[in-house]
């Protein structure tokens, strides 16, 4: 008899957790919604592998070396698992779609995996479910992937949806022309991720610039409290080239066809916005909602990872955490609360039970059929139930 370890019996890996029946049946429920609503826009669901060659998907995925789980398959060779969803489906475009009429409008609910180092609440697995739009390189195709997020948030309860919308290669840009120094830039990108408006000020002071440049950049990160107008004035101000005036007119048409979606109210425009996955090089964005102040969603423009796989090709699309979802709404409900009905049936009477409850089960509700004699506590069982119909007299 194998005798399992004490220190291990009751633990998981790190960062992995266990979805009990009240988390999951909230999360399916949310997945039946939004699969729904997604094939209502035309976009067509697909799976890939949970296991992907590391020298093609581990490498283009934009997910930290020390954050993929690493592997070796029967020949030696190096697999990871899925650390995102953007990648793989990038690499079925690029081949097993290779033949099929642009733009693809593609979308998944997947597991994904990254490995963390502390626990820190972070889960090292969870569900992402989100679209790729590929093919079209238009604002058009941009504001559609945010309309539809933004719907997707809606109708899973969220109150006071935001989205922040920035662009990359705005930021990418701007740094370029003012900052000499890979470290100094690199600094100034830390202080964007992480939001840090005093440490990046801070740092602008101590730069050897020109007194209009760290104008320019002070007037950048103040941006972020403007009003959507003002910040669409600001790109043309601080960069203003043609490359500038591009990534204008992209933004405002962006901003123009959200009204149209009917959803401007809920869009923020941010130019001091980046993301920590570099394979984004235009649109980006982030969708916030409830009191919890972290983002539950992202996406945004990857016009240049298709090309890794041979096939150069616009592209954007988003993902949506289904845990950090869960944990803003609050939803799961008590276990004890549910509309099962038992029926409880004994030995004389289980011909009987049997057909009850298959006929209950026909007309579609949930029914346990369970034995009397195989209860040892049938009070405290029967309470958890909606209904009890007794077979046992």
């Amino acid at each position: 008899m194998i005798i399992l370890s004490d220190l291990y019996m009751f633990e998981k890996p790190l960062g992995m957790r266990d979805t009990l029946p009240s988390v999951y049946r909230t999360i399916q429920k949310i997945k039946n919604i939004y699969n729904k609503e997604i094939e209502k826009w035309g976009y067509e669901f697909m799976a890939t592998p949970a296991l992907e060659y590391e020298a093609t998907i581990g490498k283009v995925s934009a997910t930290v070396d020390h954050h993929l789980f690493r592997l070796l398959d029967k020949e030696g060779r190096t697999v990871v698992l899925r650390p995102d969803m953007t990648a793989p489906i990038a690499r079925v475009a690029a081949s097993s779609l290779k033949k099929q009429p642009l733009p693809l409008r593609l979308a998944y609910t997947s597991t994904l995996f990254r490995t963390q180092q502390f626990e820190g609440g972070r889960p090292a697995e969870f569900e992402q479910a989100g679209v790729e739009l590929i093919g079209d390189a238009t604002a058009h195709a941009d504001a559609e992937v945010i309309a539809l997020m933004i719907r997707l948030l809606k109708m899973s309860g969220l109150k006071d949806v935001k989205i922040v919308i920035g662009h990359t290669g705005y930021v990418n840009a701007l740094l370029s022309d003012i900052i000499d120094s890979p470290d100094d830039e690199s600094a100034l990108r830390w202080f964007l991720y992480k939001k840090n408006d005093v440490g990046f000020r801070e740092h602008v002071q101590s730069l050897k610039i020109t007194q209009e440049n760290k104008r320019r950049l002070l007037t950048f990160i103040d941006s972020r409290r403007d009003s959507n107008q003002n910040t669409l004035e600001k790109i043309k101000e601080l960069l203003p080239n043609s490359y500038g005036l591009t990534i204008y007119q992209h933004i405002s048409q962006l901003y123009h066809l959200l009204k149209h979606y009917g959803v401007s109210e809920c869009i923020d425009l941010d130019l001091t916005l980046i993301s920590h996955l570099d394979y984004y090089t235009g649109v980006v964005f982030e969708g916030y909602g409830g009191s919890k102040g972290f983002a539950i969603s992202s996406g945004g423009r990857y016009d240049e990872l298709l090309g890794k796989f041979n096939r150069p090709l616009p592209a954007t699309g988003f993902g949506l955490r289904l845990d950090r979802l869960i944990e803003t709404l609050d939803l799961v409900q008590d276990d004890h609360q549910n509309n099962k009905t038992v029926v409880i049936y004994s030995d004389a009477n289980q011909e009987q039970a049997l057909k009850y409850a298959q006929d209950m089960r026909e007309q579609g509700h949930p029914v346990v059929l369970q034995a009397e004699q195989g209860l040892k506590d049938s009070e405290r069982f029967l309470n958890h139930f909606n209904s009890v119909i007794d077979f046992t007299s």
